[in-house]
Parts: C-alpha cells; sequence; structure tokens
C-alpha cells in the first residue's frame, strides 16, 4: 500500500507520501517553499510504562544541524507506532522563509491533521 496525503489549509499545508512495507510504515513529510530531509524519526511500540494494557511507544530521531522538524517528526511517528502498534519511520523537511510564530502554531496544527489523514488512510484499508 502507498498513497500521498496532504492538508489542505491554504497556509503552510503539508504532505506525506507512505508506504506499508511488510508490516512496517514508513512517511515522508514536506512541505514549503524550499522541501528537504531535516529530521527522521523510528518508533516501536510497546506497552505503556504507565499501563501495560495500553500501547505507547519508543521514539528515536536523529536531525541534521540547524533543522528543527524533530518534534514533527518525533510525534508523528510516536502517533503512528502506539495507534497502528508497528514499527514507523518518519522522514520530515519543510521550510518557509520568514516564518514566525503564528506560522510555527499553523505548521504545528497542519502537522497533528496530516497525522489524523494518515491513521484514517490506513485505517480504512
Amino acid at each position: 500500500m502507498e498513497f500521498i496525503v496532504q492538508t489542505e489549509t491554504g497556509t503552510y499545508d503539508l504532505r506525506a507520501a507512505v508506504r506499508r512495507i511488510g508490516d512496517d510504515i514508513l512517511v515522508a513529510i514536506w512541505g514549503g517553499e524550499k522541501p528537504h530531509i531535516g529530521a527522521v524519526a523510528m518508533a516501536q511500540p510497546r506497552p505503556s510504562l504507565k499501563d501495560p494494557s495500553a500501547t505507547s511507544a519508543t521514539t528515536s530521531v536523529y536531525s541534521f544541524l540547524g533543522h528543527k522538524e524533530d518534534a514533527l517528526a518525533n510525534a508523528t511517528a510516536t502517533t503512528l507506532a502506539s495507534r497502528l502498534k508497528t514499527r514507523t519511520v518518519v522522514t520530515a523537511g519543510m521550510h518557509w522563509d520568514n516564518l514566525d510564530q503564528e506560522g510555527i502554531r499553523v505548521v504545528q496544527a497542519n502537522s497533528a491533521l496530516l497525522t489524523d489523514l494518515i491513521l484514517q488512510r490506513l485505517s480504512s484499508g
């Protein structure tokens, strides 16, 4: 299974290419004027430390020097791995010149929306 999803808020939109590789998930997220790979997150599902009947994830993140996509990649990989109970790798790289605090907030909201779109697609088939 392979597909692309995107946000359509009209401001600071993001796209993601998603591929199932066996039981695992590979996601590439990009956006902006200069898409690239700025960070990579790997997440593995595991029993929650607070509630062993719930699933959480352990996530490791690597970022290229000067890039700030680590939090976005981490959140997406952790959410997908814990909700879908499978190993997940997420790359993320987006850039807009002169992005202000409000723009960062919109990118973060679009990232959460993009994760929801990925979950909907993977859960439906």
